[in-house]
Formats: structure tokens, sequence, C-alpha cells
């Protein structure tokens, strides 16, 4: 799943349905891309953790691409930066 290059509190309620539809179609694993992620809150961290968890109860293997630095901060400050280090891939093809 490409995530859009805004996810605020604005956009995560409506973006949920979208992730669990997206680790519902995912076969073998689940890649959640960040690449086009410039404007951002804690939303989407949350997001981010949500798609992993949703991937893991469905026994897929979850991959985070091109995390955003400034996200990946934020990560770091919430003490979960361990849950996005271990699925983070430098490049892969989004599901």
């Amino acid at each position: 799943m490409q995530l859009p290059d805004t996810v605020t509190l604005a956009q995560a309620a409506s973006l949920l349905p979208q992730l669990e539809a997206a680790v519902d179609a995912a076969s073998g694993r689940f890649v959640l891309d960040a690449s086009r992620l410039t404007a951002f809150d804690t939303s989407a961290l949350a997001l981010v953790l949500q798609g992993r968890r949703l991937a893991e109860a469905r026994g897929l293997p979850f991959e985070l691409q091109a995390l955003p630095a400034q996200l990946r901060e934020l990560a770091v400050l919430y003490g979960v930066e361990e849950l996005l280090s271990a699925a983070t891939a430098s490049s892969s093809t989004a599901v």
C-alpha cells in the first residue's frame, strides 16, 4: 500500500479502512510504502504501527519502505523505533 503525501489526524480515520483492505488483499507479505509522505503528524506513526499489527495478526511479514527521517524521529521519541527498524526495507515492490 502506498501512503498518500499527507497523513494527519484529519486523514487517519479515512485511511484506516484502506489499510485494513490492503492487508486483507496482500498475499505473501504486506508492504507499506511511505515514499510519498511529506506532511504528517503522529497519526501517521499510529497508522504504520496498525499496519504492522494487522499484518502480523494475519500471519504476514510486514515491510516498511521509505520512512521519512522525521517520522523515524517521532518513533524514537515515542520509544517504538525498534518496531519500525525491523520492518524497514530499502527497496521492494509495494502491495
